[in-house]
């Protein structure tokens, strides 16, 4: 009998479960069915997916940002407002398309948010909170001001500008539509594309060394600190990216509405509070609670809306009711009882033993 050698055995870290495998695949084939949407769907559940999405974004940057950087900001909505504006003032004043005004847009946001983070990284905590909503309305007073925009009354984008907008004429023969229901199509595929590159970069990222100092940031950031996390760089480097995608979405959603004014763009409770709400009925500091917590949102708001007054009331007491049975949230619940997560990111030390392997650390879905 020949002899053997013992079993090799060999370590390995790894991240991705059998629910996730699954999940992705799934993904694929709805992000493959969501661009082809627009061909059996009705314009107004067009619109309302784009709703979707775009609030996906802002919640997905809002949760990088505060779930795992821990940098609770009530003042996103200037990053929204400033991205929309910088992409009304490349179309109307500087005579660029639209499309390519978006990115730019998402730029502006970025720059802004270098001299308004010299500021705001001097505070902690509720200072910190308080003073993204300072800058926020800072910078809606001075845009108020801009007159060659509409000032305090708003302007709407150049009929030429949307009628003669990247694309929008090959997509309304494509589909054989009206111009204004192709630039609703062409908003919502560039909303699909955003929220998907989204998600993923932020998932990515959570995968990385900066990942793993991101949750120790959020974890202790003192003894972040004396393991070598550059806390500065790394919270510097989150606000300015969640700054860039949101004024990125900001822009989309402008193009979309066509017309912009201070109060609308830079509203606190269409951009920050109802973002929030997404978050943490969903599920802070995971990536599938904002995807939860953005369907349960455009759920009630439809079943509440009629509802007038009282809708903003029976939508703060459900989500009161829902931080006090579930405070990790309806994912964090789900996941809680099943141990099933479809964005892995905790690291699990796995022993292979031929075509076997053992989990050495905690359960993970």
């Amino acid at each position: 009998m020949d002899a053997q050698g013992p079993p090799t055995r060999s370590w390995s870290i790894e991240t991705r479960t059998k629910a996730s495998r699954g999940f992705f695949i799934a993904v694929a084939f709805l992000v493959a069915l969501g661009f082809l949407a627009p061909l059996f769907l009705a314009r107004s559940t067009v619109q309302d997916l784009f709703f979707i999405l775009t609030m996906l974004v802002l919640a997905q940057c809002w949760n990088l940002l505060a779930g795992y950087a821990g940098l609770v900001s009530v003042g996103q909505q200037v990053f929204v407002g400033f991205g929309a504006y910088a992409m009304f003032a490349c179309v109307s004043l500087l005579g660029l398309d639209p499309i390519s005004a978006i990115f730019l847009g998402g730029l502006g946001a970025a720059l802004l948010s270098l001299p308004t983070g010299f500021f705001i990284f001097r505070l902690q905590g509720a200072y910190f909170a308080i003073g993204t909503w300072v800058v926020a309305e800072v910078v809606r007073l001075l845009l108020a001001q801009w007159r060659a925009l509409g000032g305090g009354t708003g302007t709407s984008l150049p009929n030429s500008a949307t009628r003669d907008m990247w694309a929008t004429q090959f997509v309304s023969e494509l589909f054989d539509m009206r111009p204004a229901q192709a630039m609703d199509v062409l908003t919502y595929w560039l909303a699909l594309v955003v929220a998907c590159l989204t998600t993923g970069f932020i998932y990515w990222l959570l995968r990385t060394r900066r990942g793993l100092g991101l949750a120790a940031l959020r974890d202790n950031q003192e003894a972040a600190r004396a393991v070598g996390v550059d806390a500065a760089r790394l919270k510097w480097a989150v606000y300015i990216c969640v700054s860039f995608v949101t004024g990125v979405c900001g822009a989309l959603i402008y193009v979309q509405k066509a017309r912009i004014s201070p109060d609308a763009a830079f509203s606190v409770v269409d951009w920050t509070a109802y973002v929030i709400f997404i978050v943490v009925i969903g599920g802070i500091g995971t990536l599938e609670g904002p995807i939860v917590g953005v369907i349960v949102f455009f759920l009630l708001q439809n079943a509440l809306a009629e509802y007038g007054s009282w809708y903003l009331l029976l939508l703060g007491a459900m989500g009161i009711i829902i931080m006090l049975f579930a405070p990790r949230g309806l994912w964090g619940l789900f996941t809680d009882r099943t141990g099933i997560q479809f964005f892995p990111v905790r690291r699990m030390l796995v022993r292979r033993d031929g075509h076997h392997s053992k989990v050495q650390g905690g359960p993970n879905g």
